[in-house]
């Protein structure tokens, strides 16, 4: 449900951190919660007319029964249709209502097992998530990209802006598996190839994720591109390792050190936090038993080029046979049955 009262509180709240003076000492933070301000006043602004508009609908009907006025029949019959359409767009809204589900979000796609076809699935799967958050208005930045040794990619890791960016891409996270004619060996054999998909939350303010300074080793190295092109002709690139649980952060995407390493640093934030999301879903899974090992052949989505062409969500059971029109980004009908799945499991 829509909680008003508590989105009026945390409304106060930010604007009660906006008005401090030192907010802009850290403009990134600072942009931040501006923008997440804007959106909770938006949703409540949309909520609140939404409720306007059907106490004026029910008015209306009332007036039409009362003075039995067949002429108002048309124009309540799309008035109707209208309201319901708004109501059920923002029952998916309500579905977005996890902690950081309104913020941004950072991607990563890993190849998996499947050698080359699973370097050339691992770059199908960025274009496709890439196309994905353009159509929507999102922005997308592309932070680190590790080319494959023969085609495609090893890794890649995007940053998505936009309104509950986190919320809707965190139903892509697992393993994706592709089923294909091979085109990267000479007998065009079937291959099955994985890749695993990995979406955090970008959060500037999480008082429960403490990075110390003893805890990160890092490394920095010249950025390179495919073909082996510099991108430029400095050690820019940052690698963070944190070492008390052997996460591993690249960005080179910026010429200069100290912003690969402050970005390195929030996509670390984010995977520290999502550690322990995970972790928390996982001790409510025991807790119902019903958890599952995440192994990384334990597939959440399979997509079939051959013998016949299917997508299928394996948690929610959701498919299509439109396999093109998910590779080029449209996969909100498979995020939006992902919402209403996890709310049915929790």
């Amino acid at each position: 449900m829509f909680d008003l009262a508590s989105k009026q509180a945390h409304i106060e709240e930010l604007e009660e951190r906006a008005a401090h003076p030192e907010l802009w000492n850290d403009p990134r933070e600072a942009q931040g919660l501006m923008q997440r301000l804007t959106r909770l006043k938006n949703e409540v602004d949309v909520w609140t007319s939404i409720g306007v508009r059907l106490t004026n609908l029910d008015e209306l009907i009332e007036l039409a029964s009362a003075e039995d006025d067949d002429s108002l029949q048309e124009e309540l019959t799309t008035e109707v249709a209208a309201s319901r359409a708004e109501l059920d767009r923002l029952e998916l809204g309500l579905l977005l209502s996890g902690r950081y589900d309104d913020g941004d979000t950072f991607i990563s796609i890993q190849a998996g097992m499947g050698g080359t076809d699973a370097q050339d699935w691992a770059e199908m799967l960025l274009r496709m998530y890439m196309r994905w958050a353009e159509a929507r208005g999102f922005t997308v930045n592309l932070l680190e990209e590790s080319p494959g040794d023969e085609a495609g990619i090893k890794s890649a890791t995007i940053e998505v802006r936009g309104p509950y960016a986190y919320g809707y891409a965190r139903a892509e996270a697992g393993v994706h598996r592709l089923i294909r004619l091979s085109p990267f060996n000479s007998a065009h054999t079937r291959q099955t190839s994985f890749a695993r998909i990995e979406v955090m939350p970008e959060v500037d303010d999480a008082p429960e994720i403490v990075i110390k300074p003893d805890d990160l080793r890092v490394d920095v190295f010249r950025s390179g591109g495919h073909g082996g092109q510099g991108v430029n002709t400095t050690d820019s690139a940052v690698r963070l390792t944190h070492l008390p649980t052997g996460l591993v952060v690249v960005c080179q995407n910026e010429r200069s050190q100290l912003q690969n390493r402050e970005t390195a640093l929030r996509v670390l934030r984010g995977r520290l936090i999502e550690r322990d999301l995970q972790r928390q879903a996982e001790e409510r899974a025991r807790l119902r038993g019903a958890y599952r090992d995440a192994a990384f052949g334990s597939q959440m989505r399979t997509y079939y080029l051959h013998p016949s062409t299917l997508v299928k969500d394996h948690r929610t059971d959701h498919e299509t046979s439109n396999v093109q029109a998910v590779l080029d980004g449209q996969i909100d009908p498979f995020i939006e049955a992902y919402l209403r799945w996890n709310v049915a499991e929790a």
